[in-house]
């Protein structure tokens, strides 16, 4: 069997086996089904044997590396475009005419094959920038694999293994994991060593806070986040060690599937509006220069074949192949005048700019025409946490006893951040603490495994987010009798402080039964004291007393705990997660104890069942609210987007209650709105009976407890809806959707790798605000980009018009193909990046998103600028018949060159010329040169017609700067929208003329043009003959503006349904 067989067969195998391995839910069974299932046991694991044998049918514990798309396909695809086929033909056409004339020699020879050569290498230009945009896309892929852990401790043989490539792990194998431990496969737990375990799985999930786990099964259609008995590959431990069973691999992992929905998600990208409205635009052109390349041919196919009617047959053809080569390029300058060949570098440059803008707004766009695509966004499908909220816990209230029984004392904490000098409490007096507060700050300080750190200008948590937020809230609290505010530098001061008169000497780990934490610590008195904190309810329960605000301890009536749990009640509707605090001083059995293992009381810490018993009869001082709180601008960016006409929904892997609140705050939904049908879990989602008519809802929605695979199908959903989908996230559970909506938006900050690759757009600052504000110049990029399309596609329906006109009437040709590639690609280059910098309208984002769908060239639009072209047409066709058949025009004299006059008719039948009897021209003076005809006088319609080509062109030219000063707005007249208002325009008009004159007056450039310097009076003739194009528009404008109403009626923008 072939190499290719044996993958085939290997491939069955692995995915047999793979099904195999989920159709067992290992969740919901108990551990000792789980290692009758993969015949393995905790104490001796697999045998090396038995490894190598669920080697071959499972293959190694790594993500697949997709095949990327061959750089010759890559190749082939950068030209399955409309627009890059026409040039492509053309230049090869041009390129067979050019070495067919080749024959002739001289300076010809260079003009003809210079249009060719300048179109291949717009193409391969072209063709690179889009191979290398294409090989940036499987980079997601590269950086998912950079967060699976490298090594392992597993137990094999009845040894333990340390440090074992994480790659060699199989199903069955025994792991133990350790705090700090990056988990290496998807596994069950078995065993938990310590207390509690509790792991870091926000990246895969967006939860929030780290997840406690347990060896007890779940239900089997428990969620992902439901599954607290098993761990996920790329995950991280952050408390405690266990003992685990390895249950699934490489690609059938939880990050596994995510990979492979990224890799979906990258095959389905679909073209931004603004290349499929190009795209469209081709295939309006192509059918357009048909019909005019067989308009042309047909009105002139008398001069190249001829027949005659003999006894009613045709007979006595004649055939001209010259003439019909020349009738053949005037189709290749056909389709070089209708291609705007500029567009791409003049798109490329307005969209690089306007990510330098977007930068300057902390918006780094990884991929260009994304910029674009933000303009038309009409949903933004945002993750909760890092992205609406800062993911960093913070204290939002604080309960303390009050003076007498019965009372309480509630405190609000400002800031948002891990920054101990954001925001304070109100209503606190520094230096000023009384001794119940005193103790709730000690037990803060100290009943904590958490530290804040300044990274750069933020600072960070290490350890457990919500100790952290208990640290910080100590800082804000100060210290008594200390009037003094804190420095920048001592951001830890007071913690450290409580630390040094509180020496902790034993830790009462946290666990699941009794849901607290305690330390024991040798006060600065010389006495022990034990510290707790933990579950409210738990905590009141085991508490006796209650210590009041001047620091007397009483009992803790009924009344006083019926109290506290009302406050407890009303923290947790408004989705606060609350911490008690208590403490004890009478501990007999600890009163000699220092730490020593030897001592006796040593040995009741070493039995966690004990811990209970240790920590009763305590004495309660009060509590907290903690949550991930909303960001500060995020309210007013949701009110932004609701005024732009762009929904906002929520999709976050958090719990509901946490996400309704959060919600409720930031204004996705109103305080007191009923959102019983606006607010689904994932689940739930996926269960609806109609999930379109769900998204179609107006106002917000919310999805929580989403899993990857619940995000991707609200994506896909929405665009199938006609829906143009931003998607926000910072998650590696994120990445699927990232890459499957219209827009893909990571955190710069708190995003993964993962998401940062498979993004269009990184937000540096990990703000909702700056997205709304990206929409914003998305919009104004946009309507500058329509501008100067709309300006470049009138230039060259002007010059289709010209080329028409000159084959239509039978006259020389006016312009080669050579000179209008220069005005395509050069001169109307700058004043098209130009209209680029355009200001922005005032109620830009007051005004609903355009449809992806809306027209780039409107009916009246088109109208316009067929008049305008047309006007193109006669002024540059007729310039050139003015300087054969006139001495003077408009009072300007012409003869000063000396040149011969001509009828229109001799000019109209130029190719007849050798049948004249006694014509003769005399000698004229371009510049410097003189043309003399004495050999033959016909040439003067051939060579002799470059000083009339030259005046075509300049007309050209002229009129497209003039044009582009009406392109500055789309309706508005030069009077209300002057010139001045974007100078970068007049600037890149003189730079245009510049050129123009480069090539006029450079000998060696004029040759290869095919063009002579003018003298003053011919350019006085240009600037006569082009400056009423801004005249005609003016009227025009003027017409749009009378006649809007009855354009653009007023009526309510449709619910977008596609059709069933």
């Amino acid at each position: 069997m072939g190499r290719g067989g044996e993958d085939y067969g290997k491939r069955e195998d692995v995915n047999a086996a793979s099904s195999k391995v989920d159709i067992f839910p290992a969740w919901a069974r108990d551990v000792k089904q789980c290692e009758e299932n993969f015949q393995t046991n905790q104490e001796l694991g697999l045998s090396s044997t038995e490894v190598e044998k669920r080697r071959e049918i499972y293959g190694w514990n790594e993500l697949e590396k997709h095949e990327g798309t061959s750089i010759f396909q890559l190749i082939l695809e950068q030209f399955n475009d409309t627009l890059v086929r026409i040039l492509l033909l053309a230049a090869i056409i041009s390129f067979i005419l050019a070495w067919y004339d080749g024959d002739e020699g001289g300076e010809m020879e260079i003009t003809a094959f210079v249009e060719p050569i300048v179109i291949f290498l717009i193409l391969i230009v072209n063709a690179i920038v889009g191979i290398w945009q294409e090989s940036n896309a499987e980079k997601a892929l590269e950086a998912l694999k950079e967060i699976q852990s490298e090594q392992a401790n597993v137990v094999r043989d009845g040894k333990k293994i340390t440090n074992l490539p994480a790659k060699e792990l199989v199903p069955g194998d025994i792991v133990e994991l350790r705090v700090g431990d990056k988990v290496p496969a998807d596994m069950r737990v078995l065993n938990l060593v310590s207390s509690t375990v509790r792991v870091e799985q926000g990246s895969l999930t967006g939860e929030s806070e780290a997840v406690s786990k347990t060896v007890k099964a779940v239900p089997e259609n428990s969620d992902i986040q439901g599954k607290k008995c098993m761990v996920f590959a790329g995950t991280t431990v952050v408390n405690g060690n266990c003992i685990c069973l390895v249950t699934h691999i490489g690609m059938t992992t939880e990050i596994g599937k995510v990979h492979s929905q990224i890799h979906e998600a990258s095959l389905s990208e679909e073209d931004t509006p603004l290349k499929k409205k190009l795209n469209e635009f081709g295939e309006v052109l192509t059918m357009i220069i048909g019909v005019i390349c067989a308009l042309v041919w047909l009105i002139n196919v008398k001069y190249f074949l001829s027949w005659e009617y003999v006894d009613g047959r045709l007979t006595n053809f004649k055939f001209s192949f010259e003439k019909c080569t020349y009738y053949f390029e005037i189709a290749v300058a056909l389709a070089v005048a209708a291609i705007p060949e500029g567009l791409p570098a003049v798109i490329t440059t307005c969209l690089a700019l306007g990510t330098r803008k977007m930068a300057q707004k902390n918006a780094l766009v990884r991929k260009l025409p994304s910029v674009e695509t933000l303009g038309c966004t009409t949903v933004i499908c945002s993750d909760k946490t890092g992205t609406l909220t800062t993911n960093q816990m913070a204290v939002s209230k604080l309960i303390a006893i009050g003076s007498r029984p019965g009372t309480l004392r509630a405190f609000d904490v400002e800031g948002t951040t891990y920054d101990p000098f954001d925001g304070k409490i109100r209503g606190w007096s520094v230096g000023e603490m009384d001794v119940n507060l005193q103790m709730i700050a000690k037990i803060s300080a100290v009943c904590n495994d958490a530290g804040v750190e300044q990274s750069g200008n933020h600072y960070v948590a290490t350890g457990m987010p919500t100790e952290a937020a208990l640290k910080v809230l100590v800082e804000k609290m100060g210290l008594p009798e200390d009037g003094l505010s804190l420095g920048h530098d001592d951001h830890q001061r007071c913690c450290q402080l409580w630390n040094k008169m509180e020496k902790r000497i034993a830790t009462l780990e946290f666990d699941r039964d009794r849901k607290s934490m305690g330390v024991i610590v040798n006060s600065s008195g010389g006495r022990k004291a034990l510290l707790v904190k933990g579950a409210v309810e738990n905590l009141l329960d085991r508490s006796s007393f209650m210590q009041l605000r001047d620091g007397s301890i009483i009992e803790l009536d009924q009344y006083s705990k019926d109290l506290i749990l009302e406050s407890l009640r009303e923290m947790s509707t408004d989705a606060l997660r609350c911490l008690g605090f208590a403490y004890k001083e009478e501990l007999f059995e600890f009163a000699t104890y220092n730490g020593d293992e030897d001592h006796p009381a040593h040995q009741l810490l070493l039995n966690p069942s004990n811990y209970s018993s240790i920590e009763s009869k305590l004495i309660f001082v009060g509590l907290v609210g903690l949550r991930d709180p909303p960001r500060k601008e995020v309210r007013q960016a949701i009110e932004d987007c609701k005024e732009a006409g762009i929904r906002v929904m929520v999709i976050t892997g958090d719990n509901k209650n946490t996400a309704e609140a959060i919600c409720r705050e930031i204004g996705v939904f109103g305080p007191s709105e009923d959102i019983s049908s606006r607010s689904l879990t994932g689940k739930d989602f996926m269960d609806h009976p109609d999930q379109k008519n769900h998204l179609r809802q107006s106002g917000g929605l919310l999805f929580s407890r989403a899993e990857p695979r619940h995000k991707q199908e609200i994506v896909r959903l929405l665009k199938e809806d006609g829906e143009v989908v931003a998607m926000t996230g910072d998650g590696v559970n994120d990445a699927p959707a990232l890459k499957l909506a219209d827009i893909g938006v990571a955190m710069g900050i708190a995003g993964t790798e993962v998401a940062k690759e498979a993004s269009d757009m990184v937000l540096a600052d990990d703000n909702f605000n700056t997205i709304v504000a990206a929409v914003g110049e998305g919009r104004s990029i946009y309507n500058n980009m329509k501008a100067f399309i709309r300006y470049m596609i009138s230039s060259n329906i002007g010059e289709v018009a010209s080329i028409f006109m000159t084959a239509a009437l039978g006259i020389p040709e006016g312009m080669i193909p050579v000179q209008l590639l220069w005005v395509n690609l050069v001169t109307d280059g700058p004043p098209a990046t130009a209209l680029g910098f355009n200001p922005p309208d005032k109620d830009i984002m007051k005004k609903p998103p355009r449809r992806s769908d809306d027209s780039l060239i409107s009916a009246w639009i088109l109208f316009r600028y067929l008049v305008i072209g047309l006007y193109v047409g006669l002024a540059t066709v007729g310039v050139f018949i003015i300087w054969y058949t006139h001495h003077s025009f408009l009072g300007i004299d012409l003869s000063g060159d000396g040149h011969s006059l001509v009828t229109y008719s001799q000019l109209a039948n130029w190719d007849a010329c050798h049948s004249w009897e006694g014509f003769s021209v005399s000698p004229f003076m371009a510049g410097s040169q003189v043309f003399k005809f004495d050999s033959d006088p016909c040439e003067y319609f051939q060579s002799g017609k470059i000083k009339a080509s030259t005046l075509s062109l300049s007309v050209l030219v002229a009129i497209e700067m003039f044009n582009s000063l009406n392109a500055l707005s789309e309706d508005g007249s030069l009077l209300t929208m002057p010139p001045w208002v974007n100078p970068w325009l007049l600037i890149a008009m003189s730079i245009s003329f510049g050129l123009h004159f480069l090539i006029l007056y450079v000998p060696f450039l004029a040759r290869v043009f095919g063009i002579v310097p003018l003298s003053t009076n011919e350019w006085l003739l240009v600037i006569a003959v082009a400056f009423p194009v801004i005249v005609i528009d003016e009227l025009l404008k003027f017409i749009g503006r009378c006649t809007s109403g009855l354009r653009y009626p007023a009526v309510s923008r449709p619910t977008k349904q596609k059709a069933e």
